[in-house]
């Protein structure tokens, strides 16, 4: 029986990669599961997840031409309903309930902050101030023109 888009087979993890796990099929074909297709949920690192030798459940996803196979683990589960998503920022916590933005509203356009008054300063600290802005400013500058290389401002003869 030959391997068709859309079957679910049985195989067994042979390699753990960073971008995906190796997994040997029937008729000693092997595929790869990309690690987007191995779970609904985030995954880090797939050796917390997968093991060698392990026994999954695979869809073929693809075939290619000269013969490489992709697989997904997650295609072959039910998928989780949307309101039971989890929910989380970038910190691990979970987001505030805040309402989402209709599309009908106009985005938001940077505006620079508004100068805070700072009492009575004296002439140094004044001075101290801006010294410490002009150099963030000059080391933003420096840091954005030495990462464009080439162009014309640097001809070579």
């Amino acid at each position: 029986m030959a391997l068709q888009v859309g079957d679910i087979v049985e195989g067994k993890v042979t390699g753990i990669k960073p971008f995906g796990a190796f997994v040997s099929l029937p008729e000693g074909k092997t595929g790869l599961v990309h690690i987007s297709e191995v779970s609904y949920e985030f995954v880090q690192d797939l050796s917390a997840v997968l093991s060698d030798g392990q026994t999954v459940q695979v869809k073929v996803l693809s075939i290619a031409p000269d013969g490489k196979i992709a697989l997904s683990i997650k295609r072959t589960q039910p998928a989780p309903e949307r309101g039971h998503r989890p929910q989380g920022g970038g910190n691990g916590g979970p987001r505030p309930n805040q309402p989402r933005q209709k599309r009908e509203e106009k985005p938001r356009v940077w505006q620079p902050k508004p100068q805070v008054p700072q009492g009575e300063m004296s002439f140094e600290d004044m001075m101290a101030r801006y010294k410490s802005r002009s150099e963030e400013k000059i080391a933003d500058l420096k840091r954005v023109t030495e990462n464009h290389r080439g162009g014309y401002s640097r001809r070579r003869g």
